[in-house]
């Protein structure tokens, strides 16, 4: 009878541990019934041509999506978002933030400047910095900014655009100017004069003197503004 029970305690053990097995081999297979979110980032990434080391791609680690049998596929919609797809039937789509990394070396201000004042040599330095979505692609040289004038104040650490300053003097307002517009491939060139100190990216309201109408335009060298 004691052998018996030895056993039967034995056999219990053994189909426990099987059971346990059986529920380890579910759980993994279910756990492969998902499309890692690993390979979702690497698509979207692939789809603009980058990857982790030079973008980044925003994908819940949590994110269950279903299995795919096909290779995923993965298009840009925007300059920062990619539609990765799976073509199975029934399939799934999702998009995927992504933010594309532009490292370079630029010009930077170790000092404020104001709107108006010359940038020195004395007021930048070079370092590596992140310029996407900075709005340009800033200066290597420090030759090339040295002498431009802020067209608005500008903080320490700042990398400035080419939109952030001018060459020379800025315009003040009554300074007379020269209005070029191009249409159909004709330029044509009028007088005109400031109303005003030009604000972000070199916008600034000027008046036509034949006309007298007053539009917006954007100074392209000194003593011009380009309007459309």
């Amino acid at each position: 009878m004691q052998r018996s029970r030895r056993g039967t305690k034995t056999a219990r053990i053994f189909a426990t541990a099987a059971c346990l097995a059986l529920v380890g081999c579910t759980a993994t297979a279910s756990a492969t019934g998902f499309t890692p979110a690993e390979a979702i980032r690497d698509a979207a990434l692939a789809a603009v041509g980058a990857d982790a080391s030079s973008a980044e791609a925003s994908v819940d680690s949590r994110l269950r999506m279903a299995a795919c049998a096909q290779p995923l596929q993965a298009v840009p919609v925007s300059r920062r978002s990619v539609q990765v797809r799976c073509a199975d039937a029934p399939g799934w789509q999702m998009f995927v933030p992504v933010r594309v990394r532009d490292v370079r070396e630029v010009v930077v201000l170790k000092d404020s400047v104001q709107a108006g004042q010359p940038i020195t040599a004395e007021d930048v330095t070079v370092q590596r910095r992140d310029m996407a979505g900075a709005g340009g692609t800033g200066f290597s040289d420090p030759a090339d900014l040295v002498g431009q004038v802020a067209r608005h104040g500008l903080a320490p650490g700042v990398a400035p655009v080419r939109d952030d300053v001018a060459a020379g003097q800025l315009l003040r307002r009554g300074d007379p100017v020269v209005l070029l517009s191009r249409v159909g491939g004709v330029e044509v060139r009028v007088a005109g004069r400031v109303l005003g100190q030009p604000g972000a990216g070199g916008t600034v309201s000027v008046e036509n003197i034949e006309s007298r109408r007053v539009v917006r335009g954007r100074v392209v060298e000194a003593g011009v503004v380009e309007v459309r």
